[in-house]
């Protein structure tokens, strides 16, 4: 039940390490608090996984479909990357909620839409894998959005209306005042944004500024797979398969030590894909 202080998309925190609340007294906007990792993960056993339903036509796995699930399990485990920070107040947000941008087709011209996708406790690799296929047949089949039209429409207007009408936007955002129907279908009210940019050729994860607009506290994105030669313990040398991921992050809400520990636990899953199948709020110990 929303409480007194409540935003429609989250509750409000109270009782935080007095450090946070200075943090955002020293730094007000959340593109002041970013900080940007690139952190190169093994997908080789995420690789191997995928492969396993290669065959299948009832299951069609894609890496961004292991990704996506994977990070929903480490947010699920790890919900101090699920809070967000609006007018120096800290929220924890209600569901989990994964966005990115689907392209009509596969050219310089072709429309993106957003998409947004919460994420249910009882998801899994399974169940996220057809959500997320559905959403992007669904945008390359159908007409925009009412986020889409609305961003188009006042995106093309003089700049004078155009930033007036922003400015009221950013003000209706900040006191939660906003319609549902269209906090529901921008990706800035999502948990995490995700790019896939490794499926483009891109290869190294990217550094992506976070906004002052909306709730979103995290960007990540993947670059393409490589071969990478790695030592192991034995001092023997092994051909690995590797991506770049690069996150960035409002440091308002976690510290260094919780983003490299939560990285961690997202390795832990890649080298245990299997555990993707189980429920996304499934409790997680890394071995």
């Amino acid at each position: 039940m929303k409480k007194f202080g409540d935003r429609r998309d989250g509750k409000k925190l109270k009782d935080l390490n007095g450090m946070m609340y200075v943090m955002t007294d020293i730094k007000k906007r959340r593109a002041d608090r970013e900080v940007y990792i690139d952190y190169p993960v093994d997908v080789t056993e995420a690789i191997k996984y995928k492969e396993k339903f290669g065959k299948k036509s009832d299951i069609h796995l894609t890496y961004f479909h292991i990704f996506a699930t994977a990070i929903a399990k480490v947010i699920y485990n790890r919900p101090q990357l699920n809070i967000f920070i609006v007018n120096g107040k800290f929220y924890q947000r209600n569901d989990v909620v994964l966005s990115f941008v689907a392209k009509t087709e596969f050219n310089d011209t072709a429309e993106e839409l957003m998409q947004l996708l919460k994420v249910a406790e009882d998801d899994n690799i399974f169940t996220l894998s057809k959500k997320i296929s559905g959403n992007v047949k669904s945008a390359r089949t159908s007409s925009q959005t009412g986020g889409d039209k609305l961003v188009s429409t006042v995106g093309h207007m003089p700049k004078v209306l155009r930033r007036s009408i922003v400015g009221v936007f950013k003000f209706l955002d900040r006191h939660d005042l906003l319609p549902k129907s269209l906090t529901e279908e921008l990706l800035y009210y999502s948990t995490v944004i995700l790019s896939n940019i490794g499926s483009i050729g891109c290869q190294g994860g990217i550094y992506h500024n976070i906004t002052d607009f909306g709730s979103n506290s995290i960007m990540a994105t993947m670059g393409k797979i490589y071969k990478k030669e790695i030592i192991k313990e034995d001092g023997t040398k092994e051909i690995r398969d590797f991506c770049d991921f690069g996150l960035t992050l409002d440091e308002g809400i976690a510290d260094g030590f919780y983003m490299i520990k939560s990285m961690q636990l997202l390795q832990y899953l890649l080298n245990n894909p299997k555990l993707l199948e189980g429920n996304a709020n499934e409790k997680i110990e890394v071995k």
